[in-house]
């Protein structure tokens, strides 16, 4: 019964309560005439019957000339809330009024959210704005907004549907790690490779990148005379600085099988890492089994918004061969790491990787807060 008025609301019109009432009373004055030939029973069931039928006709009619449109949803971090704005715009010579805007959240989000407009002047525009409270990451999509009205007499309900579709990005939070043993020490400290930032400012050591004209301020030392007098204008030294490799790979096992409080914990800590490598000076990437090596900071985080496991034993796991902080859970398929790799394992048991060198490992507690684990101090981790 519930499917089939649902139907006949969005096809045509779905009577109300009171519409019910009337509809029944007008069939029973009608069978009353019918079996007495009364005729003013037939005036009253008449008119209700025509009350009905001009109750059944207004409201489609109301919601005519209605466009909806939606602004973008900006991306979020869990724990903020969404800011949704719909905008409904009259674009008849008549005004509307009486109508509900209902925006069908998805069940993982929120509960269905309505809005009531009282009256819509015509040409004008009702801008309707509300927050939604995140609870967990995620990329949330729905299509479409429903415009629902019973007005003008109450007696019959219409719905329809305005495609609006809808993508919603909650980012996993990011913890404020204020230290990281763990990533700190990753990797080996040996090799060179050259820093290059275009925007960095000139150094006073290091190796001549390249020469450029003279600006004012520049220091004097910097100054290469030689191709100054070469030119006939004074030229200026641009230095490189060698450093240490600092290049990290954040790779979360997701052909693992995982418990999900354990997933979301490890969805987390490689967001935070992530962030804390970059904030630290780290060539940071994200890698995991369905896609490609992630750099890009925007990409990272919605890659990891939208993550799911998708536990597999087809295949060996190749990962890139550099410095990795290698997320799984126990149980796990072997992998092979390079060398001055780190290791974080959910779960009770045995760690299943490997690596070319012994491989430091961190058992992580799903029920224990994970900021503190992974500020622990290396004394903490079992090779």
């Amino acid at each position: 019964m519930k499917r089939f008025t649902q139907w006949l609301e969005h096809r045509w019109v779905n009577p109300a309560y009171v519409g019910w009432i009337l509809l029944g009373l007008a069939l029973f004055f009608f069978a009353a005439a019918t079996n007495t030939l009364a005729g003013w029973l037939y005036v009253i069931s008449g008119v209700m019957l025509a009350l009905l039928l001009i109750a059944a006709v207004l409201p489609p009619r109301n919601l005519q000339g209605l466009v909806v449109t939606r602004s973008p949803i900006a991306p979020v971090t869990a724990g903020v809330p969404l800011d949704i704005e719909l905008q409904v715009r009259n674009t008849q010579r008549q005004s509307k009024g009486l109508f509900q805007v209902i925006d069908p959240l998805p069940a993982r989000l929120g509960v269905v959210a309505v809005h009531a407009v009282g009256t819509l002047p015509p040409g004008q525009l009702h801008t309707w704005r509300y927050p939604v409270p995140t609870t967990r990451r995620g990329v949330y999509r729905w299509p479409a907004v429903d415009l629902r009205t019973a007005a003008p007499l109450g007696l019959f309900w219409c719905r329809r549907t305005v495609s609006t579709p809808a993508t919603a990005v909650v980012y996993p939070q990011v913890l404020p790690l204020k230290r990281c043993p763990l990533l700190d020490t990753v990797g080996q400290r040996q090799g060179q490779h050259w820093r290059y930032n275009p925007l960095a400012k000139a150094d006073t050591q290091g190796v001549t990148r390249s020469l450029r004209p003279y600006r004012w301020g520049d220091p004097t030392r910097l100054i290469h005379w030689r191709t100054s007098a070469r030119y006939g204008e004074l030229r200026v030294r641009e230095l490189e600085s060698i450093t240490a490799s600092r290049e990290i790979l954040i790779a979360l096992n997701t052909a693992a099988r995982w418990g999900e409080a354990s997933f979301e914990q490890a969805v987390v800590a490689a967001a935070s890492l992530y962030a804390y490598a970059v904030k630290q000076g780290f060539t940071a990437a994200l890698w995991f089994p369905q896609a490609d090596t992630l750099r890009d900071s925007a990409r990272v985080m919605h890659a990891l918004a939208e993550i799911n496991p998708a536990p597999s034993r087809d295949r060996a796991l190749a990962l890139p061969q550099i410095s990795t902080i290698w997320l799984t859970a126990v149980g796990a398929q072997p992998v092979v790491l390079a060398a001055g790799s780190r290791q974080l394992v959910w779960g009770n048991g045995n760690s299943p990787a490997t690596s070319v060198d012994a491989l430091s490992t961190m058992q992580i507690d799903s029920e224990l807060p994970l900021e503190p684990q992974l500020q622990a101090n290396l004394s903490h981790m079992s090779s």
